[in-house]
């Protein structure tokens, strides 16, 4: 809990933070990484180079300031926010002592930025939410840790490229076998593992793919779509490195799985709605669900530009006919040919809803949102749908910027 004191100046302050966390998170990465590079290849350089990534953790801990003041997220909701940066964390090989230096790139930013207005009282006040924050995440990072039994010093484990498989168009699924061969390991439907790529420039990124289909215990199977730059925007670095360098006999390092966007026990309806790549968590579940409760309704509802760039729609058909009550329903951005389609983007009104759905979302923030809004707008509660943010791109909840 924040001390009365810092929480009355973490109060008054957290308008001008507010304010300002775009710049506060420009100073603090360039800084950071500027006196760090090594730390280069912990962080996306695409996402660096579009500026997607600089936001994410200065969010996260003005958000959490928000919550403890009570201007913010609730202890629920924030709980929510914690797990999935935990997870995260963990899939990328963060360790405790790394919370140091982020703490004094990130404070010393904010007094950079902020300038006379960061009093010692205020300076104080600040490190004391960002180590309160810290130790939550040191805290729920070592225990994801202990229960994978994994040394979170030394994460990554080898696998060999079984089998490399074209899914769509520019789009590819690698079928993983422990290189020691040892079991693949167990994970649940929704997860998510960090590839750690060794590029031919000699540097090393990380990258998160979700795992594709339900686990087998003999093989992890992912699947990458290549990213291509936008207008300025690089091309992605790792998915070209994986379809143009990688091939079958290859080895990759890979973390454990991780990752909350899990399927919740139970027995009610089913939505999986899922645009482009986004399919993949959506694959593994519909594949878990098919051979574990073939009565369970589920509907599949993805988008994509066109057929050609849909991928994993055969295991999708196969899958679903496992299943008593099953419907698949499709929108392709420009017209095709294909007679189950729809044209445009994706109508939320057409989608079945029972009041007891379960809906899990995963694809670009813009689609997401325009879902979440459509099913809110049809009396879904948030607490029936379920996401996960693909690619760098993060949700972060904005503290206030005026008193309320």
């Amino acid at each position: 809990m924040l001390s009365t004191s810092s929480a009355t100046v973490v109060e008054a302050t957290l308008p001008a933070v507010g304010e300002h966390l775009d710049a506060i998170s420009g100073v603090f990465y360039d800084t950071m990484l500027g006196e760090n590079p090594d730390l280069l290849n912990l962080f996306s350089r695409s996402a660096q180079a579009t500026g997607e990534q600089k936001q994410a953790l200065a969010g996260a801990v003005a958000a959490f300031a928000a919550h403890l003041v009570g201007r913010g997220p609730d202890a629920s909701a924030f709980d929510h926010i914690v797990e999935r940066i935990a997870q995260r964390h963990c899939a990328l090989g963060v360790r405790p002592e790394q919370y140091a230096m982020v703490g004094k790139y990130l404070l010393a930013a904010v007094g950079t930025v902020l300038g006379d207005a960061v009093t010692p009282e205020v300076a104080a006040a600040w490190d004391e939410v960002y180590w309160l924050f810290a130790v939550r995440l040191i805290g729920r990072e070592a225990r994801l840790y202990a229960e994978a039994d994994v040394d979170g010093a030394d994460p990554w484990r080898e696998y060999t490229v079984a089998n490399k498989i074209t899914e769509a168009h520019e789009t590819v699924s690698f079928i993983l076998t422990p290189a020691d061969d040892d079991p693949a390991p167990g994970f649940l439907p929704g997860q998510y593992v960090t590839v750690a790529a060794d590029l031919p420039d000699g540097t090393r990124q990380l990258r998160q793919y979700s795992l594709s289909q339900a686990a087998t215990g003999g093989a992890l199977r992912i699947t990458v779509r290549r990213v291509r730059g936008v207008g300025s925007a690089p091309d992605g670095m790792v998915s070209g490195y994986l379809h143009d360098h990688v091939t079958i006999g290859d080895r990759l390092r890979l973390s454990h799985p991780y990752g909350e966007l899990t399927l919740r026990d139970g027995e009610a309806p089913l939505v999986l709605v899922s645009a482009g790549v986004g399919i993949t968590p959506m694959a593994a579940i519909l594949d878990h669900v098919s051979r574990t409760q073939p009565n369970r309704h589920v509907t599949a509802v993805h988008a994509d530009r066109s057929p050609e760039r849909h991928p994993l729609r055969a295991d999708m058909d196969v899958n679903g006919s496992r299943l008593r009550s099953f419907r698949n329903l499709v929108w392709y951005e420009h017209a095709s040919d294909a007679p189950d389609a729809f044209t445009g983007f994706i109508d939320t009104d057409a989608i079945p809803l029972h009041p007891d759905t379960d809906v899990y979302l995963c694809g670009p923030v813009p689609f997401m949102q325009v879902v979440r809004a459509g099913l809110h707008r049809r009396g879904l509660p948030d607490e029936r749908i379920r996401y996960e943010v693909f690619g760098s791109e993060q949700w972060r909840p904005t503290p206030v910027t005026t008193p309320a």
